[in-house]
């Protein structure tokens, strides 16, 4: 029999001790125990559960996403104590189902089909961008983050919803979002959230923000418009015996979409634009660029004319990964690497720590989208996995890119930015999410 063999081994009391600290932000202790491992992979076993281990090894990450990925699924974490929060849709399904579901979804994001969408992107974006306050500091977040829920809402429901059912459930959703890291990080005050009546609350919203969307869909079925949105698209779906979803079923798809489609596309502006502001001949560059884009002739094909800002948006995504970390559990003793894990045995991947692993990558910390060009991507490939990897790469990463490629056109070519800043703060959440970013926009 073969023996099981671990990472590096860290105490499980050290962890205990440290754990307020790591429920805040568990990003420096897992780069402090990379370094003291020296290596790419770390273990803890906790007392009465099985081995947890965390690695930043590419080859590693391709084996438990890709080429074994039968032989692994998402921890109860990703799966259960997300879903009963936004519902059993892609993000949190496994086996079969999820693979029934993401046939059926799938066709919904091909390019072809999102093509159909640029234009209500397109106008939702120059809304907003037209609005931003100018000549003044604000919060950037803020405003990436209200422009991405618009972008996502108009996107899957076009006209059927009122501006405060949709800010209520922004809000529902955020607050969710909070409440469910905090369930994770700390497991052993779940008996106080029950006490003090957090869990009631969270559970009161989920139902609330259900309801909403039911309202939604019940209001587009009785109707006989057609709106080419993302809802009518989910609607017409058909599984191969013909039928289609639920309103259960259509609703936890929803707010899968609404979580993932909004917070990870608001980070992921904020982190880009940031840097730019910080990095005046990239941004030179990707403002030459925006000026030079004619939104008449939108189409998929017209985003080739934005390669320098797909660019600033990669390497953006590298230093910050907005899904800075997944999860997988072994179903059987396997073999990872040069490691053999019993069953059961939780792997945590960290993209943001392989995203800035020297190994992989010439001056880690520094801002370069010279490193996505077209003769550079093909040698970074193996180890960038901002939408993750394999057969759960993100279903919305084209939906995703061309928005952000939209975006930063939009404003790079009415604005100059600014920034009194020179680092920003982040807080990881179940997404990336950045802190303290201020801009400036001031019209050309």
């Amino acid at each position: 029999m073969q023996e099981y063999k671990y990472p590096y081994n860290v105490s499980f009391f050290r962890f205990l001790r440290r754990s307020s600290t790591i429920a805040k932000n568990p990003i420096p202790f897992h780069n402090q125990l990379f370094k003291e491992s020296e290596g790419n992979s770390f273990s803890i076993k906790p007392l009465f559960t099985k081995h947890i281990v965390m690695t930043r090894d590419a080859e590693m990450a391709r084996e438990i996403l890709q080429k074994k990925h039968k032989h692994f699924e998402k921890s109860k974490l990703q799966t259960h104590n997300l879903g009963k929060y936004i519902g059993y849709g892609l993000l949190t399904s496994t086996g079969q189902y999820w693979l029934k579901q993401r046939r059926l979804i799938q066709p919904a994001f091909h390019k072809e089909k999102i093509n159909g969408l640029l234009k209500i992107i397109s106008n939702t974006v120059e809304e907003q961008v037209s609005n931003f306050p100018t000549e003044n500091l604000v919060d950037l977040y803020a405003l990436m983050n209200t422009l991405a829920f618009e972008v996502i809402a108009k996107s899957l429901f076009n006209f059927s919803a009122d501006k405060a059912t949709l800010s209520r459930l922004q809000y529902i959703i955020e607050t969710l979002q909070r409440f469910i890291v905090k369930e994770i990080r700390q497991p052993h005050k779940k008996l106080w959230y029950h006490l003090s009546g957090q869990m009631k609350s969270s559970m009161a919203m989920v139902k609330e923000s259900r309801d909403i969307i039911n309202t939604i869909i019940e209001e587009r079925r009785a109707s006989n418009d057609f709106h080419d949105d993302l809802l009518d698209m989910l609607l017409n779906a058909k599984y191969e015996d013909g039928s289609s979803m639920s309103n259960e079923q259509l609703i936890d798809e929803i707010l899968i979409l609404f979580v993932a489609g909004h917070e990870t596309t608001a980070n992921a502006l904020t982190f880009v634009l940031f840097l730019l502001a910080n990095h005046k001949e990239e941004l030179g560059k990707a403002t030459e660029e925006a000026k030079k884009f004619h939104l008449e002739t939108l189409a998929m094909q017209s985003f080739t004319e934005l390669t320098y800002i797909k660019q600033c948006i990669e390497e953006s995504m590298r230093l910050y990964p907005p899904a800075w970390i997944t999860d997988r559990v072994n179903l059987q003793d396997e073999s990872v690497g040069d490691y053999y894990f019993k069953e059961g045995t939780m792997i945590g991947v960290s993209f943001y720590e392989m995203h800035r692993h020297k190994d992989y990558w010439e001056a880690p910390e520094s801002f370069r989208p010279d490193r996505f060009s077209e003769e550079n991507r093909k040698r970074t490939a193996s180890f960038y996995m901002p939408f993750g990897a394999g057969p759960r790469l993100c279903i919305g990463n084209n939906f995703a890119m061309f928005e952000m490629q939209l975006v930063l056109q939009s404003i790079l070519s009415k604005y100059t930015i600014e920034t009194d800043k020179s680092t920003i703060d982040v807080n990881p959440l179940i997404t990336l999410k950045p802190i303290g970013a201020k801009l400036k926009f001031v019209k050309h």
